[in-house]
């Protein structure tokens, strides 16, 4: 297993800027507690590329380490954080989803890159918040064309 992973997140069918009480929504990757590169709530898709660094822990399973990883060990995962971004104002938090690295496939890990893709509107139009694993995202290993 490399000693890093190569991850690009995908998003599409996002609920839009104007969601039930939220204004100017965006969507961005968790970088430590900040937001990171925020998407409007309105564009056609949202992507996001990051490298995070893998362990092997002493009983030889995949361990997942960095800025963008958090959660317990054996329970590690990447946040999407919604939030409101005014004009000129700052990033406000309302709700997050977390994508868990746990489900990603083996054949992943073994090449150092993998590819999520997932919706970003829940049933009700809303932000998509909470746990989000398979099938609400799909994880493949992927290599960049050469």
């Amino acid at each position: 297993m490399p000693d890093t992973l190569r991850l690009r997140l995908t998003g599409h069918n996002l609920p839009g800027t104007d969601c039930g009480e939220y204004r100017h929504v965006r969507v961005a990757i968790q970088h430590g507690r900040d937001p990171e590169a925020p998407v409007p709530g309105n564009a056609p898709q949202a992507t996001w590329d990051l490298t995070i660094t893998t362990v092997t822990t002493p009983d030889g399973t995949p361990d997942f380490r960095g800025p963008y990883v958090h959660g317990p060990r054996g329970a590690r995962f990447l946040y999407l954080t919604w939030g409101e971004l005014p004009p000129g104002g700052t990033f406000t938090m309302f709700r997050r989803a977390k994508l868990y690295l746990a489900d990603l496939p083996g054949e992943a890990l073994e090449q150092g890159e993998a590819h999520g893709e997932l919706g970003l509107t829940d049933p009700h139009g809303m932000p998509l918040c909470a746990a989000v694993r398979p099938p609400h995202i799909t994880w493949r290993a992927h290599r960049e064309p050469q």
